[in-house]
């Protein structure tokens, strides 16, 4: 028997189970899914008693329309490879479905779950639409007969509307980024509402619609998006995210454009709202002029000119009872004053005369010419008197009398009996 090497054995191995296991379809539950940064996705396929692992590569990957969830029952389609470095099998997949139920319907749920919970359905994001639009967007394809339908309901509803066609695939692989590069397009004009719409299919043919670029488009948009895809019974993504679900094109045009006589109505409803309310400020304008009438009356230079020429009577009015007031007064003091005068000023000068007469009698009695002064002399030295204490021996001084003067000399200097 011939001796062989680990490679060997493996490559003869791997040339079995490849040649012999070319295609193979395997159900089972997946288990430890890995989505590589490579694009590669890895897992393990398992039932009750046994696993095996599976690869699946980039290129089929891509291909996938639902996420590889742990625990999801699945069919592979495949082949059995050999991974020789290892000497472990596994299975190459070409395409996975889920087991029970398509993988578009698988897709769409899982999808519908995961944006619900990051609130891209939630009502209180939802942008109200206007009433009266002037200007709407149509992403569609130019030649469906949706279009169509819609330009003809608009046509007989609301021709005072403005519409741009936005022509874009609707189905198939590129439908999607075509749809979100015109939704993106759009947006960045100047629309009332942008409506997205096609008409039925299978739910292959509305898948476009059901991609989560699109709803992330919707989801970003500033103008109000109404999603009118398929037939009342299809239900897309769109028709959650968007800001309002028409069953159909032509219903969406229905549910955005208001009827012609509506608008008369309307006109009719505002034009009489609009005499009420300018009658109203008509009305309002008169009491204000009336108002400010009055106020400037009260408040002009000729009324407070009047008002300080009144002032001004008043209280020359009160000066001249006051004057009279006081001039009565006086005239009474005066009267009294002549009566009395007489007898208070000889009585004045009787009192005058009397001290004149008393003071003429002390000056007589103090008068120096009259009182003896013999022994009694005046001091002075340099025209100034002095104290005779302040003298010294030979300092020379003045001796003056009422008629005499003389200088002497002090000859000695001592103190008298009543000093000491």
């Amino acid at each position: 028997m011939q001796t062989l090497s680990v490679s060997s054995l493996n490559e003869q191995i791997k040339t079995v189970l490849e040649s012999t296991f070319t295609r193979v379809l395997v159900e089972g539950e997946l288990s430890r899914v890995t989505c590589h940064n490579s694009g590669h996705i890895y897992f393990t396929l398992k039932d009750a008693s046994s696993s095996i692992k599976a690869v699946m590569f980039k290129g089929n990957a891509s291909k996938l329309k639902f996420e590889l969830q742990e625990g999801l029952k699945v069919i592979l389609d495949g082949a059995i490879t050999l991974y020789k470095p290892r000497g472990e099998y596994q299975i190459n997949c070409f395409s996975i479905q889920p087991s029970g139920h398509g993988a578009l319907a698988l897709a769409y749920e899982q999808l519908k779950e995961r944006l619900s919970s990051k609130g891209y359905f939630d009502s209180a994001r939802k942008k109200p639409l206007v009433k009266f639009p002037k200007k709407i967007a149509l992403i569609t394809s130019a030649t469906g007969a949706a279009l169509q339908d819609m330009l003809r309901v608009a046509n007989s509803r609301y021709r005072a509307v403005e519409i741009d066609i936005y022509d874009v695939l609707v189905q198939g692989e590129s439908a999607a980024p075509a749809i979100v590069k015109a939704l993106g397009l759009a947006d960045t004009k100047v629309y009332d509402v942008i409506v997205m719409g096609r008409g039925g299919g299978s739910i292959e043919d509305l898948w476009a619609f059901n991609e989560e670029i699109v709803a992330d488009a919707i989801f970003k948009a500033k103008t109000p998006i109404v999603s009118a895809v398929g037939h009342e019974i299809d239900w897309v993504i769109s028709d959650f995210v968007a800001d309002l679900r028409a069953p159909t094109p032509s219903a969406a045009m229905q549910m955005i454009l208001p009827e012609s006589n509506e608008l008369y109505q309307h006109i009719d409803s505002i034009s009489t709202q609009y005499t009420q309310r300018v009658m109203q400020k008509i009305y309002n304008s008169k009491q204000e002029l009336t108002h400010l009438v009055n106020l400037y009356s009260g408040h002009s230079i000729e009324k407070k000119i009047s008002q300080k020429i009144e002032d001004v009577k008043q209280l020359q009015s009160s000066f001249n009872q006051t004057i009279s007031f006081k001039m009565q007064s006086f005239s009474k003091e005066i009267e009294s004053i002549k009566i009395r005068f007489p007898h208070v000023i000889e009585s004045k000068i009787n009192i005058a005369r009397n001290q004149v007469t008393t003071l003429q009698k002390m000056l007589e009695s103090n008068d120096p010419k009259l009182k003896s002064k013999k022994g009694f002399v005046q001091i002075s030295k340099d025209a100034k008197v002095i104290d005779i204490a302040s003298l010294e021996v030979d300092e020379i001084f003045d001796l003056m009398s009422d008629r005499v003067a003389v200088s002497a000399k002090v000859l000695e200097k001592r103190g008298t009996q009543e000093s000491k």
